[in-house]
This record gives structure tokens, sequence and C-alpha cells, in this order.
């Protein structure tokens, strides 16, 4: 109980009595906050340390304990499921608003959605629906799970907004503010991580690198796959980010360019072309509110656009919701190495920055000195807070925006080319376009059908024609995909190097999957539009168990893109069996076909065979109910018939897993995990012990740089058992496993390795070639492949394929064997990204079978793989893992225009600039 104080003469003056009164409430109102604040949990007392001290990581599970806690403590706080990882793992997002705010956070997001999809809301009504809403802000950090801070700094945000509650500083926000809040964009990646390093503090590998990805496929490269959805990650993401369609999302990175501290928007140069210019004019202005946050705490090193950080690349989680109509975007915070401390010097700092000079997008250098994670904390919590503070101040100009947005973009496209896509139905592979359209309808495109054959622009489209009309709300995301890219020239000056795009320059979807889409260039007729109907299924149940294939046409596993009604509205031309016979037909053309073969290989009583005549595979030995299943379930197209003199398919497949690390070997086991092939993988030992021969028929090694499968993780860098590569004997070994009858697969930079590790009569003739007048970056190129080859079966004549950094062959004396692919004599191959020296390529080889003593080593220049997209090529990775036993040895005639690629045309080095 609070005691008045006497007064010297035993009473109060009224004036006196009343003051008292007030400090007696105010200090009642104290001590009740205080026992308010006694009961938010610290994450210290939860998780066992301090979060942010040196030599101490949370992992996911601990940091979820924490958020239960705090759930449990505060009303204002929300713990949701929102689905599993693919190491199965539970995943939460946690809600942070007022106590008023999450009793009506179902009105609340009905608000947003009006917003986001305003088809029908005058302008009137947007301005009061804004006036009433609530900003909701999506913010969340490790993502790539090595970069430690950010999911570090989630901790203790949340606590810092719940304890500090009623301030003046936090409470307007919680006001006005809805926080969707991810402990971590990768679970997974963080318990390996914190994990892996906690294992090693104290020792003198305590800063050493994972041998292994930061998540099951993909690693680092679950930030590049936002449009096209393979990852279940992703799936879950993007699924979240429609139930809430956010008007700021922000994801942490680590990775700010030295000695900087903080890199902040704008974007460098260029950023996509579809970005709506009002939400990138918001996503400027939120990373300047960032930097003035950080100049008020003191906290120096804030830097801005630059030429690392371009937001060209749709693909990132980060970015590709600006093209929804978010202001969304990443930051990078300085780090050194997990939790351990570093202290830098101006010697560290490189010659360009010892001066310490201002400049107007770095105001005010970093001088040096201690960093740890603590420090990286404080930045990224200045900044959150700020984008928070930003969000709460102009909650309804936010709102209105995003309405603003989506009105813009309908009206653009009622008024200007592209006004459709146009997607028949069918194609060489009637199920690709159904993959295409599942991942744009999932991410919020809406897609239609004509209901009756209709005339557009001269040609006469049958009912069931897909069509993507263009005044809708998304519609940059749909152009930004489906549209050539041309990546622009920035130079310095005339002569002086490209400014290299930070990762791809081209894309386009209908390329890389080989799809037939139509671009619309006049307006679409009112009959024509009369005509179309909404795309519109039955959405399966919210899921994350991939352990059982809910719809088998598509090829993501478990529910996939079905949670979403239009998605599962998207379903190819029914498969079809014709003829008799005993054995089934298929044809590499279809995708799906390759499902098939790796079910029917691994079947008791069934055999797969290889027809050099007609370049198609053969199953025999399955039932006829089994064959309608397969046509049924992956609606291909088989053909019934006699069997005949074919080489048997069937080989035992071994992947290199190198302890690097390796994304593209990911992206590749995840592609053969999702059509059913059995492979083994295989670690530097395997090469080492011999006796390839007796346990392979085919190795396939990813994208590697040649010094990493060589040499591997330095040793006294990591552990023993990881460091090291195949080194001398390895690369003896994998020698023999070739002249014994094996074959070797080297994809894109591998190439290079095995060229020099088996001595083979090949050059790449780009291997020394400067970047000014020999570039590519991730690009898509033509080429033309042979006709006759079991490795391009099924491709068409002249193909689209992904490079990246990739090599460029021509055979040397004593060549034996084919050319698989090459390039055109003259002029450019570019479809779609940047390419600058193309007669570097011009009649050179793009692929190459190598004949080495009784075995056979595929080349490729390019990645059939990568990152999931170029489903188009798909077929040249499934055709060359079963070309070994037999294939090889078939007899077929081979044309002599395919049998070599000479290094005699040298290219010209001037007029390719």
């Amino acid at each position: 109980m609070l005691r008045l104080p006497n007064s010297p003469k035993g009473k109060l003056s009224g004036f006196s009595f009343l003051k008292l009164r007030f400090l007696s409430l105010f200090s009642l109102m104290c001590l009740g906050l205080q026992a308010q604040n006694s009961t938010i949990p610290k994450p210290e007392d939860v998780i066992g340390f301090e979060v942010g001290s040196d030599f101490h990581l949370a992992t996911y599970e601990q940091s979820i304990e924490y958020f239960k806690k705090l759930d449990a403590a505060s009303d204002l706080v929300e713990m949701r499921e929102t689905g599993k990882t693919s190491e199965g793992r539970t995943w939460y997002y946690v809600l942070i608003s007022s106590k008023e705010n999450l009793a009506k956070i179902k009105h609340y997001k009905e608000i947003s959605q009006k917003l986001a999809h305003p088809k029908g809301l005058s302008k009137e009504e947007a301005k009061k629906l804004a006036e009433e809403g609530k900003a909701i802000v999506d913010l969340s950090g490790g993502l790539h799970a090595s970069e430690v801070a950010g999911a570090q700094h989630i901790i203790t945000l949340a606590h810092q907004i719940i304890s500090e509650a009623d301030t003046k500083k936090f409470k307007p926000i919680l006001d006005d503010v809805i926080l969707v809040l991810w402990p971590s964009l990768n679970p997974d990646g963080q318990d390996i991580i914190a994990n892996w390093y906690m294992s090693n503090v104290g020792t003198p590998y305590e800063t050493a690198r994972t041998p292994w990805l930061y998540q099951k496929y993909v690693g680092h490269d679950n930030n590049r796959d936002a449009y096209m959805l393979n990852m279940l990650e992703s799936r879950v993401v993007g699924r979240t980010w429609r139930e809430w369609e956010p008007n700021v999302i922000h994801v942490h990175h680590q990775s700010s360019p030295f000695p900087t501290r903080i890199w902040l928007p704008p974007f460098a140069e260029p950023i996509a072309p579809q970005t709506p210019p009002i939400v990138a004019r918001e996503t400027n202005m939120i990373g300047m509110a960032m930097a003035q946050e950080l100049e008020s705490e003191g906290l120096p090193g804030a830097v801005h656009m630059g030429k690392g950080f371009d937001a060209w690349y749709p693909g990132y989680i980060d970015y590709l919701p600006a093209m929804q109509n978010i202001p969304s975007f990443w930051t990078e915070t300085a780090l050194y190495r997990y939790a351990t401390p570093y202290f830098y010097t101006i010697r560290d700092f490189p010659e360009s920055r010892r001066d310490l000079r201002v400049e107007s997008l770095y105001n005010s250098p970093w001088k040096g000195g201690w960093w740890r994670l603590s420090d990286a904390m404080q930045y990224m919590q200045t900044a959150s807070i700020a984008v928070l503070d930003y969000s709460a101040k102009y909650k309804e100009t936010l709102l209105f925006n995003k309405y603003q947005a989506a009105i813009t973009t309908i009206e653009k496209y009622k008024n200007e080319a592209p006004y459709a896509y146009i997607i028949p139905q069918k194609q060489r592979d009637p199920v690709r376009p159904v993959e295409l359209l599942k991942r744009l309808a999932f991410n919020g495109i809406e897609i239609a059908q004509l209901d009756q054959p209709m005339a557009y622009s001269g040609v006469t489209y049958p009912k069931g024609t897909w069509v993507i009309p263009m005044d809708q709300e998304f519609a940059e995301m749909a152009r930004q995909v489906l549209d050539v890219q041309v990546y622009p020239d920035l130079r310095e000056s005339p002569d002086g190097p490209l400014e290299q795009p930070y990762d791809a320059a081209g894309w386009t979807l209908p390329f890389q999957m080989e799809v037939n889409v139509v671009t619309g260039m006049v307006p679409l007729s009112d009959d024509f539009r009369a005509a179309l109907k909404p795309v519109e299924g039955t959405p399966l149940e919210t899921t994350d168990d991939e352990t059982e294939d809910l719809n088998k046409n598509d090829f993501a596993p478990g529910v996939g893109f079905d949670t979403d009604a239009t998605a599962a509205g998207i379903k190819p031309l029914p498969g079809t069996l014709k003829g008799g016979g005993s054995t089934l037909w298929l044809d590499p053309a279809e995708n799906n076909i390759f499902r098939v073969l790796a079910e029917a290989t691994k079947s008791a009583g069934m055999s797969v065979v290889y027809d050099a005549k007609t370049k198609k595979y053969g199953v025999q030995g399955a039932s006829t109910a089994k064959k309608q299943q397969w046509v049924r379930d992956y609606a291909i197209n088989g053909v019934q018939g006699s069997g005949s003199n074919s080489a048997k398919v069937k080989t035992r497949i071994g992947v290199y897993r190198p302890w690097t690390a390796s994304m593209d070997m990911g992206w590749t086991r995840w592609l053969l995990d999702n059509f059913g092939f059995d492979y083994a993988s295989l670690r530097d030992t395997d090469f080492k012990s011999g006796n390839l021969k007796d346990r392979f028929d085919v190795i396939v090694f990813g994208s590697e740089w040649p010094g990493s499968i060589e040499n591997g993780i330095e040793p006294g860098s990591a552990p023993a058992e990881y460091t090291g590569g195949l080194g001398e004997l390895g690369s003896r070994n994998l020698n023999n496993f070739v002249e014994e009858g094996g074959t070797l697969i080297s994809l894109n930079r591998s190439s290079d390795y095995t060229i020099k590790a088996l001595h083979l009569p090949v050059t790449n003739v780009v291997d020394k070639v400067s970047r000014a007048k020999f570039f590519t970056g991730g690009s898509i190129v033509q080429v033309n492949t042979n006709p006759s080859h079991p490795v391009m079966a099924g491709m068409m004549d002249k193909a689209n394929v992904f490079v990246y950094n990739s090599p460029v062959f021509a055979t040397t004396d004593g060549f034996e064997g084919e050319v698989l692919a090459k390039y055109q004599e003259q002029g450019s191959p570019l479809m779609s990204g940047y390419l600058v020296g193309e007669s570097f390529l011009n009649g050179k080889a793009a692929a190459l079978d190598v004949k080495h003593g009784k075995g056979h080593v595929l080349l490729f220049g390019f990645q059939p793989q990568w990152r999931g997209q170029p489903m188009g090529t798909y077929r040249t990775l499934f055709n060359a893992l079963l070309y070994g036993n037999d294939m090889p040895n078939m007899k077929r005639e081979v044309l002599e225009s395919w049998e070599s690629v000479s290094a005699s045309h040298e290219a010209s080095e001037t007029g390719n600039k």
C-alpha cells in the first residue's frame, strides 16, 4: 500500500493533495507496468544465455521455446503454425500487435485483401479502408542461415517490443501495425548452423564453414526460388504472404560490402523493369528512414546503392513481392563469422576506403574496431524498428499506395501491350504448361480458359486454351517472368568492363520450360473476353506432408500448388494409350515419362529399352492396368507395340557430393528425387578407394569449380574428414572408371576439371578470355542439337539452354565421339539476358560425348537443371543418366557433321564489345 506523508501541520493543501494523489496514481501505474514487465520472460532466462553474446548461437528450437513463453505471457503475441520444413520441423510465425488489433485480426486481414485485389473498389472506398486498416509488416531473418544475426535479433526484437509496449516509441507501432514476425525464414538451416558452430567453439575449426548445405537441397539458393516455388519452404512462405498480403516485407541478410556496416535500399542498378514505380519509391523511402534512424542511434557505416546488390533478378524471395505491389527488400549487415568477434584496423580496409572519405550515400564511414554478433544485431534491430516506425507513421499511405499500385497496373494493361498471354493446351509436352501456370497461379496470377473456340489476331484458338488477361493487379509479375530479358550494358566507359549482374541476366520461362506462350499485342475483343471463364478448381487441404503425392501430373510432391483454387483447376489434356502390344513406347519429349522409367527400372518383372530409330523408350513387362494408371496419373501419351532389337536401359547411378556444399548438386539431387531415380551419394573417399566400375555405371558431377573437385576444403580449415578433394588418387580412379566402360557426366564448370584430369582431347575456348571480351552471365542461348544421339532424344532441333559461367568446347587431335549440341556458325545465339563476344561461341560445341577407353564422358557446357527451372532440358540429364551399359554401343547412324568441332575457327576480338 502507498502511504501519503504527513504535512508539517498534519494537513495538506488542496493543490498539494491533488499533486500527491496524481503522483500516487502514477506510482501505482508504474508498479503495475513493472509487474507486467516482470512477467515478460527474458530470452536469457529461457534460452540459457544472453542472445547475441560472443560464442553463442540460439537454435531454432530454443527460439521457438522462447516465443511460446512470450505468447503465454503477453496478450500482444499470437503464435501461428504455418507449415513444415523440408526436414519436417514445425514452422511458425508470430503476430505482434495491440490486444484490440489481434481481437479483430480477421477484419484487418480482409481489408488487406480488398486493397491488394481492388477490382470494383472505388478510390473513396479504398481511402476509407486505408484509414481503418492496419499496416501489415512482415519481418524475418535467417533465410541464409550462415548469416546468423538475423534470426538471433528476431528474439531480442520481440522482447524489446513487448517489454516496452506502453512506451512512446512502441505504443503507436502496436496500435497501427500488425507485425508478422518469422523466428526464422530457414528453421532447418538455423539448427544446422548453430549446432555446427557450437560443436566447434574453442577448437581450431570454430569459424569453419559447414561441409553441407543449410537446407535439404539448395542452401543459399533458397533466396532464388520465388517465382518457381520448387522448394517446399518457398511454397509455405508464398502461401502465407498471399494469406496476409503484407504492406511491407523486410528480410535481413549479412553481407554488407566491406568495410560498410549495413547496406540499405535504394538498390544498385539495374532493377527489374516491371517494378511498379510507386512501390520502388516507397522502398527507397523506407531505406532512407532506416539510415536516418541508424544515424540517430549513433550507428555509423550505412550505405546505399553501390555496384553489388541490384534487383534485376525477380527470383529473390525478398524482391518478387515488389511485382505484387508490396514494398519488399532486403538489407545486408556486416558479418565476421558466426558469433566469433573480430577486431578490424584500417589496414584491413581496401585502399579505396582507408581515407574514410564521406560520400553522398555513405555519410558516416565506419572507422574500424571490434565487430561482434551483438553489434550486427543492434544494427538489425534499429533497422527493424525504423521500418515499424515508418509503417505506423505512414500507415494510411502504405495501405492506399497498395491500392494505387494495383489499380495503376490494371489500367496500364487495358491500354497497352501485352494485353494477354495465350497458352495453348496442346504442346510437345502437355504437362509443361501446367507446371508453368500452376506456379503463376500460386503467386496470385488470375488465369482463364476459353469456353469455346475463338479467333484472336488471325489465329483461332480451341476451347480450353489458357489465357492470362493482363488487366489484373499482379500483371507485372507475370510479365517479368514471361517476357524476354534485355540486360542493360552498364559500363563506366565504352571499353570498360561490364557491371556484372548480381545474379542471372535472363530467365524467360517460356524459353526455359519449352512452352509455347503467345504474347497478345492487340486488345482483346469483347467477344473474346466473354468466352473467358476463370479457372477454378477444388483446393486441397493445406498440408506439408510430402510423403504422398496428391496430384501426380505435376511433379511437386505432396499437395504441391493445389492449396490454391486457381492452381487446382489447371489440368493437362488427358494422356492417351494407343495401339496394341506388350511394349509401352514413350516419347522423351514428355518429362513425365522419366518418372515412369524410374519406376519401371525398380520394379520386379519390368525392364526398359531404347530404340535408336524412333528415339523412344520402351517399358516391357507392365500390366495393362499399370500402363493405364501411368497414363492417367502423369498425363503421358503412350503407344503399345512390339519389342525390337533395342538396347536395354538400366544403370547404377552415383552422384558426387563434395564437402564444399554444392548447391548445383543439391538441385540435381532434388530433381532426381522428385522424378524417382535411385542413386548413391559419393564422397571423396569413395573415389580414393577405387572399384568404382564395380559399383556404378554412371557418375554425375554437378557444376563445380575445378579446384573444388580436385582440392576440396583446405586441410586445417575444417575437421580432417571433410578436407581435401579427389586429389591425384581420386582423379586416377575416376579415369579408370571411364576407361573400364563407365559413363561420366560433367555439368557446366566441372567440365574443366574433367578435361584436365582425364587428359581429354577437348579445349574450353573461353577459359582464359577476359570478361570484357566474353561474358554471358546467367542467360538463355540457342543451340543446335544432334538429332541421332540418345542424350539429345526428345530435344528440338533448335533448343534453348541456360548458361552460367559456362565452358565452350572445341575438339582437338585424337578426339573420338560426337558433338551433342553446338552453336550457330554466325550471329548471336542469345535469346534472353546478356552476351558479350558472340564470335567465341560461333561454330563451337555446347555439349560433347567424348569416347574415352571403353567408356564415355558427357561434357555439358550448360546447366540442364539450373535451380529447377529449365524443364526443357531436364531430359538431356535424364537421358545422360541412362546412357550406360548397352546404350552407348547400340548401332545407329552418326552424321559426319556431328563428329567433331574444330578449334581452328578463331573468334574475332573486334566487333563484339
